[in-house]
């Protein structure tokens, strides 16, 4: 029903390039249509925003495939939370990890400043210690971070929360609704 409402608001003239998004190069994208956010843990906008864009999913439903990249932008604690996203899927913890980690960083104990911290975290929502270390530790963990950080650049990320649809259209950052938002998405994905 959701779907329904929000695709007989989308209009080509209701959204504007320059205003509510503009075309980059992008990134390649294997499947279409999709939307990736660009976000951080560590970043306090990302935590406020991202129950706008859980309902946005929502809103979309299956039509458009929705892929999280966490960006490092350099920072020790944000690599850090990179690793923790990695580990989060390595270990089918996605959803389970994903609003305990915001929670832990922005209303408890701040970000994580050393690896132990990522362990112990982990290990305290049920992974196993042995196997979160060899993880840490691995190649395919270093692999992932450079990869989300070849995304980031690519796309021309310079700043989080971002959306890239159909690996080629990045919405511009101001406040939406998620009506607003999925309307912009199911529109882009169209073009």
């Amino acid at each position: 029903m959701a779907s329904l409402i929000i695709s007989d608001r989308v209009e080509a003239k209701d959204f504007v390039e320059g205003v509510d998004y503009v075309q980059v190069s992008g990134i390649p994208e294997a499947k279409s249509p999709i939307v990736r956010e660009f976000f951080s843990y560590n970043c306090s906008h990302c935590y406020r925003q991202d129950p706008i864009f859980e309902e946005t999913v929502e809103l979309l439903g299956d039509s458009i495939d929705f892929e999280r990249t966490p960006i490092g932008a350099g920072r020790p604690s944000w690599i850090l939370s990179q690793e923790a996203y990695y580990l989060a899927q390595k270990f089918n913890m996605t959803r389970q990890v994903h609003g305990n980690l915001f929670k832990r960083i922005h209303e408890k104990e701040g970000p994580f400043t050393r690896p132990e911290q990522l362990k112990d975290f982990f290990v305290k929502l049920g992974a196993d210690a042995n196997a979160v270390e060899k993880a840490m530790n691995s190649v395919d963990a270093k692999l992932a971070i450079s990869n989300y950080d070849t995304q980031a650049q690519l796309a021309g990320i310079r700043g989080v929360p971002s959306l890239l649809v159909n690996g080629k259209y990045l919405i511009a950052s101001k406040s939406r609704t998620p009506e607003e938002l999925a309307s912009l998405v199911k529109y882009l994905s169209a073009l």
